[in-house]
Parts: C-alpha cells; structure tokens; sequence
C-alpha cells in the first residue's frame, strides 16, 4: 500500500493556478509540495519531496536531478540514480512513496554523466538490480570517469564510485521487459556517445498514457571541443533527436527537471500532459545544435 503523500491543506498557491489544458493533469497536492520546494533548474543535491507523476510512474529525485521509478507488481524499474549523494534521497523517496527499494530489479540511465548516474553503484548495493545501460556509457560505470570521446571530456567532472556489480546491455529498440512492463530504449548520442531516452506506458483510471524520458540532448562541450569535427556523432545525434520528436508522447520528462518545463507544469501553468511535449523538446534541441554549428563555423 503507498504511504500516505501530502496533507491537503498544503501549498494555497497551487489551488488558485491555471487549470491546465488538459482536464485529466490537475496539479495534484504532491505536484505543489514540489514545485514550491523546488526552483528552476535548482541544486543538484536539494531534498526534494517525491510524487505520482502518472499511474505507476513517479518522480523520487532531488529539486535538480530527475529520478523515475516505474512500479510493477512483479519488480520495478528506476531510471537514473543522481549523483552518489543524490542516490540516498532518491532511495529515501522510494521509501517515504512506501515502497521497498530491493524490489527495483532493472536500474536505467540517460546519460554517462557523474550528475546522473554518479550514485548507480549505491542503488545498486542498495536494491540488488541490474543496471541496463547502452556500450557506451556501461564502460563509463566500470571506470567512474568520463569517456574520452565526450564532448565534456575535459572539462573537469569528478570521478564517481565506479559499478562493480551486472550490467546488461540494451541494443537500440530492444524492448526491456519484467512481466507486462515494457521499456523502450532510444539511443540519442550527442550530449554524450551513451545517451540514451526511454518510453513507456502507464496507466490508471483515466487511461494509459505514454511517457517519453528524454535525454539531455544539450550541445554542450569542452573548451576546444567542435562538434562539426565528429560527422558520425552529428549524424547520431540528429537521428536521435529526430527519433525522440516522432514518438507517441503524452507526457515528456527530462533528466534535469526543468529542460522539461516541469515546475509551471506541476503548478498547472502549462499541461503536464502534453502531446506536442516531445516535439517542442525536440524543437529546442534543434535550435541549439544549429546555433552551436553556426557558432562554430563562424570561428
């Protein structure tokens, strides 16, 4: 049975916002406790209340880092774990929702940056499960350092607890199943060489809706770093940006919560449930990536 959340009396500002477009994404109690916890693109660390995102989905990071557990009665799926001190609050989040953390049985991941996956080795001591993970970014778990072709190689990310436990690896669009859950993998390269996106569908009531984690897909990089001098990672990272906009999405999540617009959506300023949200994620990327190649030509 999941604990009790949030008393109702909590966050008066939540009751007078907007209505959302969507009549069925009403901010819930839970949605409020955050958005008034947490700023935009907040501390990485900061505690940060856990809440139902959508049927068997919910959010259980920090303020600034994105955490997604994914419940099933016969064992659950976490996607990213935050930096290492970020995976005790994620683990204390699993808890508070009045679940037990040694029922996740997959550990999934966006991309191979010590922010995001920086705690994986202490979710994984703490639940047991096995990590999924992209060639890529599962050689950057073993070591605990940045891959030498990342676009931030050098720019100075600290090393994190290298995993020493199993890892399987996913092949692109191989679906990931425990039981009736099915996890889609979407390789999107380019913020790093191992991004990876995921899709899913949850379900309650109202419906099922289907869910996208849409990696970073920032491009950023390294002093000295041109990404017009890797044609093959440009390809990779166009075709997946491209992949992530073709989806079936009603609700876009992100890595870090705000890329996503999460805060004003929670607030019902905008519709948590979107089916343009990958779209105008994609969008944006595509408009920084150009930029980016524009700026580089220029130099």
């Amino acid at each position: 049975m999941y604990a009790k959340l949030l008393p109702l009396f909590a966050l008066a500002a939540c009751a007078t916002a907007p209505a959302p477009i969507e009549e069925d994404a009403k901010p819930a109690t839970a949605m409020c406790e955050w958005a008034e916890s947490c700023a935009d693109f907040d501390e990485w660390d900061k505690p940060a209340p856990p809440f139902q995102i959508y049927g068997s989905t919910w959010y259980v990071g920090t303020c600034g880092i994105s955490s997604i557990l994914v419940t099933n009665a016969q064992g659950h799926f976490l996607i990213d774990s935050g930096t290492d001190k970020g995976a005790e609050i994620v683990l204390a989040n699993i808890r508070t929702l009045g679940f037990d953390p040694r029922d996740v049985k997959l550990i999934l991941m966006s991309h191979e940056h010590f922010d995001h996956v920086g705690g994986m080795a202490r979710l994984q001591a703490a639940t047991g499960a096995t990590i999924v993970a992209s060639p890529e970014a599962a050689a950057v778990l073993r070591s605990g350092l940045p891959g030498a072709g990342d676009p931030q190689a050098q720019s100075g990310h600290p090393p994190f607890p290298p995993v020493i436990g199993p890892i399987a690896i996913i092949e692109e669009q191989l679906p990931q199943i425990i039981a009736d859950r099915e996890m889609i993998p979407i390789f999107t390269p380019g913020h790093t060489l191992g991004a990876t996106s995921w899709t899913w569908r949850s379900c309650e009531d109202a419906g099922c809706r289907s869910i996208v984690y849409v990696d970073s897909l920032n491009p950023i990089s390294s002093d000295g770093y041109r990404f017009s001098d890797h044609s093959d990672l440009l390809r990779a990272f166009r075709k997946g940006t491209a992949d992530v906009g073709a989806l079936d999405c009603d609700i876009v999540l992100a890595p870090h919560p705000s890329a996503a617009n999460m805060r004003s959506r929670l607030l019902g300023e905008a519709p948590l449930i979107d089916r343009q949200g990958c779209r105008k994620y994609t969008d944006a990327v595509t408009a920084r990536l150009d930029k980016r190649l524009a700026d580089e030509a220029a130099q």
